[in-house]
Parts: C-alpha cells; structure tokens; sequence
C-alpha cells in the first residue's frame, strides 16, 4: 500500500512539472526580464543603423546645433575638444620611411624640409586652399573639427581650379555642411524638408542610406550634394549632384567623409551631443528659470492693498523722484520729480509716506535663488561630462581641488583626444596631404622617384606626423623631471619627449643648441646646458635637489 502511494506521488509530481510555465534562465532572469516590476515598462526596441540613425538624424542634427547656440555646457563640451585635439590647426611634419625607400638620413631630411616648406606655401594662404577663399589649412581644420562634434559629420569636396602666379598648385578644399548631403526626391523647392532618407539610384539600382550611395557590398560609391539646405526660404529649385567617392583615373579622393561610427554598417554620424540632448535642454532650462527669478529679486517689488476701489489706485512709473523739482509757470517743467496724485505711489531715499484709510504695504521677498542650485548643476555637468568623455573639472573650466586630482582629470581628457585626434587626422589633413603630394610630384615640384609606379613606394614618401596641441601640464616642473626619468631608462625617447611636450623636432632643437651653445662660448659665456644645470643646482648646490627637500 505504501509503495502504491509512493508511485501515485512520483506520477503526479511528473504531471505537474510538465504543466508548469517555463523557467527563466540567463538574462532572461535578469536584464532581459519582461516580468520583473521594474523592467516591464522598459520595452526597447532597436532596428538597423538606418532606422535608428538616419531616419531621425535630421532631428537629432538640429537639437544638437541648437545646444551648442544656447546652452553653455553644450558649447563648452564641443569647444574643448575641439581647442585640445586641433587647436590652432595642426602642423605638418613629413616623416618618411628611409628603409623603404633606402635613401640617406641627410637625404631624407633635406626632402622633408623642402616637402614641408612647399605644402605650408600652399597651406598658408586662405586664398590657396579653401575653394570659398576664407579659411586657411588651419581654420579649415577648426571649421571642419566643430562641425563635425555639432552635426555628427561633415564632408569635404576636392576641387580643381586654374594654377595662378602665386600659387601653382590647382587643389581647393570646399567644406560641405552636413545637411546638404540627402537622398534626392522628387520636391524640388529648398524649403521643404522632406525626412525620407532612403532611396535607390535609378540607373544602377544601387541603395541610398542619407545621401550615402553604396553598391551591393555594401561598399560607398558616391555621394549625393543638393545645393540649398533643408527648410531654406528660397524659391530656387534643389539641384543634386551625384559626385563619385573616388576617381576613376587616379583612384584618389573625390569627396572625404568626417565621422566615427559607433555601429556597424553606419553609414552617417550622430552628433556629440546625441546622448546627452535631453539632460542638457533641462539643465538650460532650469538655469533660466533661476536666471530670471533672480533678475526678478533683483527688483524691489511692493504691492498696495486696499480697501477701495482698485480702478481708482494707478500703479505706474512717475518719474525719476528727483527732489530738486519746484513748480514751475510752465506745467511740462519738473515733471520728473514727486507726483502731487494722492493715487501715485513712489519709493525713493530716506522717504516717509502716509497710506490712505483701509491701504497697507506688502513687499516681495522671494527665496530665490534655491540654495541646491550649484550642487545640482554640478552633479548634472558630471554626468553629462562623463557620457561624453570629458571630466567635469575641464567641461566646466574649474580646477580648484587637488593637484592629483586634477592632473588626473587632464589625463583622462587627454585619451579621448587622442582618440579623436588620430580619427580626425585619417580622414582629413593625412588624406589631403597626400592628395597635394600626388600634384606636387605631377608637376615636378617634388621629385619622389616611384611615387607613380608603387603602392608600397607612394605610402612611404606619403608618412607624415601632425603636430598638434600638447596635453597640459599642471606643474611643469614635475613633469620635465618625469620626462628624464623616461629618457634616462629608455622608456621614451628625446623624439617622443619633444612631440609631447611642444609639438617640435629634436633633431632641430639639438642643432639649435649647437649653434647658440657656439655663439654662447664666442661671447665668452657658459654653454645653454651648462646654465640650466647651474640653475637646477640652485646657485652651487650638488645637483641632488629633489621634490620635497
């Protein structure tokens, strides 16, 4: 009997396993949960790059302009990359491969100097470079550096005019503004703004991702330029232009495309401030609202309360209350002064003022600014500085803790603008300057023997270093001492030193030294060296000073 019970219990254990709901496992227990409290309301769904790029780009370009016009966080944030990864512009330093192209070191430094002095010739000049005459190589740098954190990407188109006097080269550069690259449609005015963004090429088939048109690998073919802007009052017809990615002679770049992708098969860039839009607009509009509240403390502010009727009782300006006012024959003269209308009221230094029957005098004293105000910003513009890799001691432009800490924050800053440097370089000045070195070499200018004939060859004439803005020091002193230490045990070299610490050539410095050190002696002086160890004994020490002593 006992063993038939134990037998029934097994079967209907059995049963009710298998009626039981499926259990959750993996992240479908955690994260991926759509039965816990706290995440059935979280319902995301996400498409493909197209879907969740480009088709709301055109909002997200906006609101990310409009941020850095208006709101001073937003601003700071694309400025400050912008000073520290391009600053003034960076500055060529052609570096090319001697193993490669087996030439001397007098050889190669004797080309990179006459290669260097021929692009800055060209560079220089606003009226050189830019197709529009209004930016030199450098301020089209900067140009192109902003617009590409504002609007998520920009674009610059290669073109070609006549040779001149003055400037022999026929390349020019004409920055093109995100918005102006789209997939064209069938509304030829300039000021509709149409958000369809796919499209397909009529006579090839091929697809158009914004203005982006790729073949059937996927691969970027061309692009699409219209020449009037979205939602421009004009009442000239849109025109595009189909201008092919590379051309089809000399396989060099037609148009180039600034970006960073954050997903795969993307095919156009989100701006800076996609993912912090919504923080930085309440963050601008909570700053007003305290903004304005205390301009409005700022004025002292009363209000008559009467039994009478209010029709009868004027609240207005009266008049500077100047008391040098006298009546005068003619009416119009001393009307600044104190009203004699019993229903005027005036406020003015040392005054005493009688109310009539059933009035008083209530004045405003509103508490504002709140006293969380400064707090709550700065927990807001870390949060934001932190999604957008910059610590809140740069974004903020305030360095009053420590020396550690703030050095740290530098350091931290100083990774994403490398990052965004290198990108920036790839795919803007590098390109250009190889681009300017095919020319130059065409038209013999620059002798580069193979430049034509080698891929191999092309590359290693083509190396080039772009020097730019340094990170900074917060202390120079430690800094140059660290930088010894580095040298010293081989950890870096004077090269890697001089890059980081000015952006200069060491070869150069050490033949300048030479020179002055030279002049130095013949003028009966110390060596350059010689004065800075003098100067580091501290006038006669042993040379062993260290930090703390």
């Amino acid at each position: 009997m006992g063993d038939f019970i134990r037998e029934g219990a097994v079967i209907l254990s059995l049963f009710n396993k298998k009626k039981r709901s499926p259990q959750a496992k993996g992240y479908s227990d955690a994260g991926a949960s759509i039965a816990r409290r706290a995440l059935k309301s979280f319902l995301a769904q996400s498409g493909s790059p197209n879907e969740d790029i480009d088709w709301n780009n055109a909002t997200l370009r906006q609101r990310g302009r409009m941020l850095y016009m208006a709101s001073p966080v937003a601003t700071s944030a694309i400025k400050s990359v912008r000073t520290k990864a391009v600053g003034i512009g960076l500055v060529l330093k052609s570096a090319i491969d001697r193993d490669v192209l087996g030439v001397s070191q007098e050889y190669a430094n004797n080309w990179q100097k006459k290669t260097a002095a021929e692009f800055k010739m060209w560079a220089s000049k606003k009226e050189n470079c830019d197709a529009l005459g209004i930016n030199n190589f450098g301020g089209m740098q900067q140009l192109a550096m902003i617009s590409w954190l504002m609007s998520g990407d920009v674009f610059i188109l290669i073109k070609r005019y006549e040779a001149t006097r003055n400037n022999p080269y026929t390349l020019r550069l004409h920055i093109i503004e995100a918005d102006r690259i789209g997939t064209p449609n069938e509304h030829k005015s300039g000021a509709l703004y149409v958000l369809n963004t796919d499209g397909v090429n009529k006579d090839n088939k091929n697809k158009i991702f914004d203005g982006v048109e790729v073949d059937k690998n996927g691969m970027v073919v061309a692009y699409h330029i219209r020449d009037t802007y979205p939602n421009e009052f004009t009442a000239a017809d849109t025109k595009w232009t189909r201008v092919k990615a590379y051309g089809e002679k000399t396989g060099l770049p037609n148009i180039l495309h600034i970006m960073s992708s954050e997903r795969p098969e993307q095919y156009r860039g989100v701006t800076y401030l996609a993912q912090v839009i919504e923080p930085l607009l309440q963050l601008r509009r909570y700053t007003e609202s305290e903004l304005m509240a205390a301009l409005i403390q700022s004025f002292f502010s009363a209000w008559i309360i009467t039994e009478s009727d209010v029709t009868e009782l004027p609240i207005s300006e009266v008049g500077t209350g100047s008391i040098v006012d006298m009546p005068t024959e003619n009416p119009n003269e001393g009307s600044e002064g104190i009203s004699d209308d019993d229903n005027e009221y005036e406020m003015g230094p040392g005054s005493v003022m009688h109310l009539a029957e059933g009035e008083d005098v209530k004045f405003g004293n509103p508490n504002i600014p709140s006293s969380g105000f400064d707090q709550f910003v700065r927990t807001m513009c870390r949060l934001v500085g932190a999604a957008l890799e910059i610590p809140h001691d740069v974004l903020m432009k305030e360095f009053n803790r420590s020396y550690s800490a703030s050095r740290a924050a530098l350091l931290e800053l100083w990774e994403a603008i490398r990052m965004y440097r290198k990108w920036f370089v790839e795919d803007f000045p590098q390109v250009i300057y190889e681009i300017f070195l095919a020319e130059a070499v065409a038209i013999g200018r620059i002798k580069a023997p193979g430049f034509f004939l080698d891929p191999l060859i092309r590359d290693a004439w083509c190396e080039a270093q772009w020097i730019g803005p340094v990170q900074g020091q917060i202390d120079p002193a430690k800094e140059v001492r660290a930088n010894i230490m580095n040298v010293d045990h081989a950890f870096k070299t004077h090269e890697q030193v001089t890059v980081e610490s000015g952006g200069g050539d060491w070869e150069e410095n050490v033949e300048q030294l030479k020179r002055e050190n030279e002049m130095l002696k013949d003028a009966g002086g110390g060596t350059v060296l010689t004065s800075l160890q003098d100067e580091g004994d501290g006038g006669g020490g042993d040379g062993n000073n260290t930090e703390g002593e």
